[in-house]
């Protein structure tokens, strides 16, 4: 992938990707069924049920009546997450996409939390709301839904900072874990989180990270993912959020077409979101990810980044969804470059 560089400053150090790493992920846009909970396998203590989907053939699960952390999506917003994906239904195919950098903030320390297996992440981060639904699907299977696998998301806030990390263009942020969550696909490869739509910083447009881990895997932060993507946002929507009074940036002056963005200049057809809802009202949406199971992606090499040493620092709360323990760790060091990821 071809990167291009920023003339705006970056709150993070620049990260290349190899492209030997650039495996079968696979992103279809389909329709997703019907939400229900079921609990997070592996997750303990505060670890968040999570809220998963299922088709005609699944069941529902209840939710336990002990949790008090679980997320309940009401019928209006199970409808509009159907209604909003069912139209690409009929013409979604298989289309290879390219495996992108995980940044230079992906804070995998954070892997061996169990604390942030979750559905909300919004730990009261204000934005406009986002519900967002994941489908993972085997490609080298038809296609069929991949159980057990788990799901890490990370985003900036409102403001376009990132949690976990203290640098010059993100000050304060370090051992907060604000708009990070950890979540198993259940029996249909569905995970929904609970979140708010993505702020923005200079040398990058609107996106949302994600990397998935083989079902049965103890992570840390060294685990291999077998995926390792970005999610992008339709330009309109994402004026209208920032056109907001909320979102005190204003408009994204630093990269206003895909074309000039560092990761999305080779297209966005494959991680494209799809969307609806309103500014007022918040919006809902999804992606149907293809997984190619037998693939991997590295075992967290850019922790370090262009500019320092891998995050360490104090330890996060609770243990992994396997085992071992949790640091939020401090920053990379060094001056970041434009044209953060």
């Amino acid at each position: 992938m071809t990167h291009h560089p920023s003339d705006a400053p970056s709150p993070a150090a620049r990260e290349t990707i190899d492209p030997k790493r650039r495996r079968g992920l696979i992103g279809l846009i389909g329709g997703l069924g019907a939400a229900t909970l079921s609990a997070c396998g592996g997750g303990g203590g505060s670890g968040g049920t999570a809220l998963s989907g299922t088709d005609s053939s699944t069941s529902a699960a209840t939710t336990s009546t002990t949790d008090t952390s679980a997320l309940v999506l009401d019928s209006a917003t199970e409808e509009t997450l159907k209604t909003t994906l069912a139209a690409s239904t009929s013409t979604a195919t298989c289309t290879v996409a390219a495996t992108e950098t995980e940044g230079p903030y992906p804070l995998r320390a954070i892997l061996a939390n169990s604390a942030i297996v979750r559905a909300d992440m919004t730990e009261g981060k204000t934005g406009v709301p986002l519900t967002l639904r994941l489908r993972l699907v085997d490609v080298n299977n038809a296609c069929a839904p991949i159980a057990g696998a788990w799901v890490y998301i990370w985003h900036c806030d409102k403001d376009g900072l990132y949690s976990g990390y203290d640098a010059s263009n993100n000050a304060g942020q370090s051992g907060l874990t604000y708009l990070r969550a950890i979540q198993q696909s259940d029996a249909n490869g569905y995970v929904t989180f609970k979140t708010i739509f993505p702020g923005w910083y200079a040398g990058r447009i609107t996106h949302i990270h994600a990397m998935v881990f083989l079902a049965g895997s103890t992570l840390s932060s060294t685990s291999s993912s077998m995926a390792t993507t970005q999610f992008a946002f339709p330009q309109a929507i994402s004026s209208a959020v920032y056109a907001s009074t909320l979102y005190t940036h204003g408009q994204n002056t630093s990269v206003t077409r895909f074309a000039d963005d560092n990761v999305f200049s080779d297209g966005t057809g494959t991680e494209m979101l799809t969307l609806s809802g309103s500014v007022a009202r918040g919006y809902v949406g999804g992606i149907v990810v293809g997984i190619d199971q037998t693939a991997s992606n590295g075992s967290g090499s850019s922790d370090a980044g262009a500019g320092g040493s891998a995050p360490g620092g104090t330890t996060a709360p609770g243990t992994a969804p396997g085992s071992g323990s949790g640091t939020p760790g401090t920053p990379p060091g060094g001056t970041p470059p434009t044209g953060a990821l």
